[in-house]
């Protein structure tokens, strides 16, 4: 297998992005435990030294295995590209005699199963040892198994289709068979965000409407207020696998839904609810969603500009393992080394997300009472196990809502 200079630039890359993020995670460790030993001080009244050393717990629990996935993902990552693992699969399909479209097709298919099944270790442990642990997992092993095989046939479903048009168009579009498939992508996007509230959400969860009449009432004048139009509110059986809170916006057009999850509804006052409810209407009101969405199709589109770039140098396939060159290991190719080179630019991205929540949260304060969502906030703190002393940088690659402290002394501001 022949090597080049871009095998060394590509082994610097991991390996700075390897040592970056265990360097982060130390980094997050030591901050959570310099603050082990008392609760600061804006949460005294609401968050018992007990929740917050949970909390500090959690987090570490997950930090430590966080190493272990870092550096098990890159070991990976090496023996499916320098190891001579893509060349492998790709040959093994190429053997069968298939026309190059199906061998394609299958070798990425295939190739999404058998990382599916490497996750699912990690993904068990951290379900049934991780959450168990700390008193958050309400999954049973067959809930467990029934996501993994609902997941398995919209794969098939879903997938096989896309890929499918994605490897025709390479193949068939000429030099601009990246912006076709552009415009398929950003298509299929949007079609999964109309779908998705109405067609795929249903088939792991249940949804019911808001039966909380006051709430309802309370919730229905809000969005009277900011002239916000959706097709329900509903809540959702989130209990059925965690007792982590959330809520939720899904859904594009007049096919948007609010979705609370039981769990959430189960420990906040109806006050805090619409105060959360605001904020998450903050987003539509600041156009957050369209902007996200049309940053992310502008990053694909790039990102695809720079594939159409890179199947045409044979030091790319040589560089990363691969010795026939083709349009799917290209693609599979550049889907995983990406992640590696764009990790620097996190920080862009997290600190223009926490700049929206800023936006959402002044939103809802002028909406309701900036009390209430700063009540709620700590609620969910609280109950979700977060940590209230994140590290800077730790919270500059990884977190995309600003640290418990600012956002609630942002909010605390806002009421002088």
């Amino acid at each position: 297998m022949e090597f080049n200079l871009f095998t060394l630039v590509f082994l610097v890359a991991t390996l700075s992005y390897v040592i970056t993020l265990l360097w982060l995670n130390v980094r997050q460790d030591k901050a959570v435990a310099k603050s082990f030993d008392s609760v600061p001080g804006e949460f005294q009244e609401k968050i018992t030294l007990e929740q917050h050393q949970k909390a500090a717990q959690y987090t570490q629990a997950k930090l430590t295995v966080n190493h272990f996935e870092i550096i098990f993902s890159t070991i990976v990552l090496l023996v499916w590209t320098l190891g001579g693992g893509l060349n492998w699969l790709d040959g093994a399909w190429q053997a069968l005699g298939l026309d190059a479209l199906s061998s394609g097709v299958l070798f990425v298919i295939s190739l999404m199963i058998i990382a599916s099944l490497i996750d699912l270790p990690f993904s068990l442990y951290r379900t049934f040892v991780l959450e168990e642990r700390f008193g958050f997992n309400k999954t049973n092993i067959k809930t467990f198994a029934g996501d993994l095989f609902k997941e398995f046939i919209l794969m098939l479903i879903i997938g096989l289709p896309l890929v499918y048009a994605i490897l025709w168009l390479m193949s068939e579009m000429g030099e601009l068979w990246w912006a076709y498939v552009w415009i398929v992508l950003t298509s299929f996007s949007l079609l999964m965000f109309w779908l998705y509230p109405s067609y795929i959400a249903p088939i792991f969860n249940k949804f019911k409407p808001l039966d909380n009449l006051e709430l309802k009432a309370k919730i229905d004048n809000l969005l009277t207020r900011t002239g916000f139009k959706s097709d329900g509110v509903f809540v959702m059986d989130g209990s059925k696998r965690s007792s982590h809170g959330n809520a939720y916006f899904t859904g594009i057009g007049k096919n948007k839904r609010i979705v609370f999850f039981d769990t959430l509804l189960e420990g906040m006052e109806d006050k805090e609810v619409e105060a959360i409810l605001a904020h998450e209407l903050g987003h539509f009101h600041h156009k957050h969603i369209r902007k996200h969405m049309i940053s992310s199709f502008t990053i694909s589109l790039l990102g695809l500009a720079l594939l159409g770039y890179l199947i045409t140098q044979l030091w790319f396939f040589n560089g990363l393992g691969i010795e026939n060159p083709s349009n799917h290991t290209a693609l599979v190719l550049f889907m995983l080394v990406i992640p590696v080179f764009s990790f620097f630019i996190a920080p862009i991205s997290n600190a223009l997300s926490r700049k929206h929540e800023f936006e959402a949260d002044a939103f809802a304060a002028k909406h309701t009472h900036a009390e209430d969502l700063v009540s709620s906030l700590v609620k969910l703190y609280r109950d979700n196990a977060s940590t209230l002393t994140p590290d800077k940088l730790y919270s500059a690659f990884h977190d995309s809502h600003p640290s418990a402290s600012i956002r609630i002394n942002h909010l605390k501001a806002s009421e002088s």
